[in-house]
């Protein structure tokens, strides 16, 4: 039976006899999709993670050795300098983060709907290049004479690769091969929840006299917040997972220019692969999962990520 333009609750359409799902059936019908899910982390998160932990916290032939795993690894003359290297990137890139992809997306914002597509579809091409051939791709733009950007590599007087691949270029060169691959999906998520705004608020900041500046900073950005929040949480975790950067970068180098462990990941791969020690890389994946886990808790809580507006 139709009602007012509606289809009853109990029939539809000319039979009326079919009856639409019922509460139990949607909840067995959302636990089959979360299912898949669920199996999937158990799987290839979870129970790995079990496993780093117990490595982390026995020796080679088993025995439980409490936190000597991560004292030793802790005293490596390469342990430090790694962390160290993963912060300065980290500072760098999450930086551009913040600043860049929040300004771009905020400013697509305003443009019609066309040229804004257009340009949140060239900014996302790069992730087409991530992984190794991304990584390749900037070994070529940063060799002078070959580099499309060799005018800018000359004026910064950089004459070979050696010359542009310093240790102290190293986190800025990563951070711009993390954010030239990356930050084009995070324009586009940080654009989706700026269209998700209601216009009334926007024509209401309108006209109080607020101008673009001022309903950036003082509506749309606050609205934002916890899109924000979760690219930084995302990110954070990436980031502190570099590896293909660093890796390939060493191999092309045959480990001259960067090294075999500048990042906490390649040195707990030599760790494990090279010396055997896979107790000791355990202890490093688990340094990584803690620093991850307590700086994502801060951000949540600090923010309230999950209070409910």
């Amino acid at each position: 039976m139709i009602r007012s333009g509606h289809v009853s609750s109990g029939q539809t359409g000319r039979t009326g006899r079919t009856r639409l799902a019922g509460p139990r059936q949607r909840s067995r019908a959302g636990y089959l999709f979360v299912g898949g899910y669920a199996a999937l982390l158990v799987l290839v998160g979870i129970a790995p993670a079990g496993y780093a932990l117990k490595l982390a916290f026995t020796s080679i032939d088993g025995r439980f050795t409490g936190f000597t795993n991560f004292i030793n690894t802790y005293h490596d003359f390469r342990f430090l300098p790694a962390f160290e290297h993963i912060a300065e990137f980290m500072a760098i890139w999450l930086t551009a983060l913040i600043v860049i992809v929040i300004g771009v997306s905020l400013v697509l914002h305003t443009l019609s709907p066309r040229v804004s597509s257009t340009f949140r579809f060239l900014f996302y091409l790069p992730a087409a290049f991530a992984g190794s051939a991304g990584v390749l791709l900037w070994l070529f733009m940063l060799q002078p004479g070959l580099s499309p950007w060799d005018v800018v590599l000359n004026a910064l007087g950089y004459r070979t690769l050696g010359a542009s691949l310093i240790p102290n270029n190293l986190p800025i060169v990563f951070a711009l091969i993390a954010f030239w691959t990356g930050a084009g999906a995070w324009i586009l998520v940080i654009h989706g929840a700026l269209t998700n705004i209601s216009d009334e608020v926007l024509e209401a900041a309108a006209l109080d006299g607020a101008g673009p500046v001022q309903t950036a900073l003082r509506i749309k950005l606050p609205l934002i917040k916890k899109w924000v929040v979760y690219m930084l949480i995302v990110s954070f975790a990436g980031g502190t997972q570099l590896f293909a950067e660093p890796e390939l970068f060493s191999q092309a180098t045959h480990g001259i220019l960067v090294g075999d462990a500048w990042s906490p990941n390649q040195l707990a791969t030599s760790l494990a692969f090279l010396t055997d020690n896979f107790n000791y890389a355990a202890a490093i994946s688990v340094d990584l999962l803690v620093i991850a886990l307590v700086c994502a808790g801060l951000l949540v809580f600090r923010t309230h990520f999950f209070r409910e507006d």
